[in-house]
């Protein structure tokens, strides 16, 4: 069966953005690759529990097990060592990443605190997205109630466009909603 975000791509993205950027192959459209959200670790040098909870919420909104990152090199300024966990992140492809960006857009988005639309500057110039959470309970696997430690997290969209104006055309078609 064929994901309804992945019909509105071949049916409604695809024809307008031939149509609109001269497209002659299938193949020079752009598209979404791949989805990585991100969690930086800030709090769980003073607070071991907090990477517990962390991991556990992007589970729950990924549906998959998140990746510790590690500091690469010691920063005294920050009370950072060489290979201590600083972040955590998950990478999304193909139906979990379709199913996430359905949810992103119908659910997540609109749950958001004051939203007026993503910025036009939240594109760069190779046409990915990023969007930052404030906080996680924006997706509906997240219950607030159940959370006493609340984090942000940041979303990458990244897309084989060449160029920003193409990037954002492929987010306007597919539903994301942007400032006017």
């Amino acid at each position: 069966m064929i994901h309804p975000f992945e019909e509105r791509y071949k049916t409604v993205v695809v024809p307008e953005l031939k149509k609109k950027f001269g497209y002659t192959n299938l193949y020079q459209v752009p598209k979404i690759v791949k989805v990585t959200l991100n969690v930086g670790l800030g709090r769980a040098l003073k607070d071991a529990e907090y990477s517990e909870v962390v991991a556990d919420s992007l589970t729950r909104i990924t549906g998959q097990r998140p990746v510790k990152t590690r500091a690469k090199k010691s920063i005294a300024g920050f009370k950072i060592r060489e290979g201590l966990v600083i972040g955590m992140k998950v990478t999304l492809r193909k139906a979990r990443m379709l199913d996430f960006l359905q949810k992103v857009v119908t659910f997540a988005l609109p749950r958001v605190r004051d939203f007026r639309g993503l910025d036009l500057k939240a594109v760069d110039q190779k046409g990915n997205l990023s969007i930052g959470f404030r906080e996680s309970s924006a997706f509906p696997e997240v219950k607030s109630d159940e959370l006493e430690k609340m984090h942000g997290l940041e979303v990458t969209i990244t897309t084989n466009a060449k160029s920003r104006e193409a990037g954002i055309a492929l987010f306007a078609l597919l539903g994301f909603p942007f400032k006017k």
